[in-house]
């Protein structure tokens, strides 16, 4: 493995079309990228009667941050891509490169993106680009994620488990169709 992380995704061009562009992150991405974080939180954070705004506030930015430290320092090379719609952040994708595997790192989009094929869009160009490298595809998914269907439906399957995540990998191999059950 190498320190320098791997190529750029390209945005699909489905996603062009729409004014989805990808992109490195820059310094300046840092406040949306914390609002970003607190939304994937915010069924957990409402949960908490107990904590003051400032409080689950406080609490949203420690995890980032840490979130974010493990992402730089464990994780070996990784691109860390800003996902933008008309020139405006909306989401991130941040993907490395192992021996013989593509790893999705995370996957997050704004609340207001969600449920519009943006996700599965970029997660098949991933696939893409992982069977142009002849690589397999791997992620961990919250156990409680709604995406896990998702990535079933495009070839994932099950190859571990922790407390709190699934660990998920696609063979090399042609794309499977979002619209065909898969048998």
């Amino acid at each position: 493995m190498t320190n320098a992380p791997p190529p750029a995704l390209a945005c699909p061009r489905s996603l062009s079309r729409q004014g989805y562009a990808l992109r490195d992150e820059r310094d300046d991405d840092t406040a949306f990228l914390q609002i970003l974080y607190a939304s994937t939180r915010a069924d957990e954070i409402v949960a908490i009667d107990a904590w003051t705004a400032s409080q689950a506030g406080a609490f949203l930015n420690q995890q980032y941050a840490a979130q974010r430290h493990h992402y730089q320092t464990q994780i070996g090379p990784c691109r860390f891509l800003v996902i933008d719609r008309h020139g405006e952040p909306v989401g991130r994708l941040y993907h490395a490169t192992r021996q013989t595997q593509l790893r999705v790192v995370d996957i997050a989009l704004m609340p207001a993106e969600q449920g519009m094929g943006v996700g599965t869009s970029l997660i098949e160009a991933v696939i893409e680009m992982a069977n142009a490298a002849e690589k397999c595809v791997g992620i961990f998914v919250d156990k409680g994620s709604r995406a896990l269907d998702l990535y079933r439906r495009l070839g994932f399957e099950p190859i571990g488990e922790t407390a709190m995540h699934i660990e998920m990998e696609r063979a090399v191999g042609p794309p499977v169709s979002r619209t065909q059950p898969r048998s």
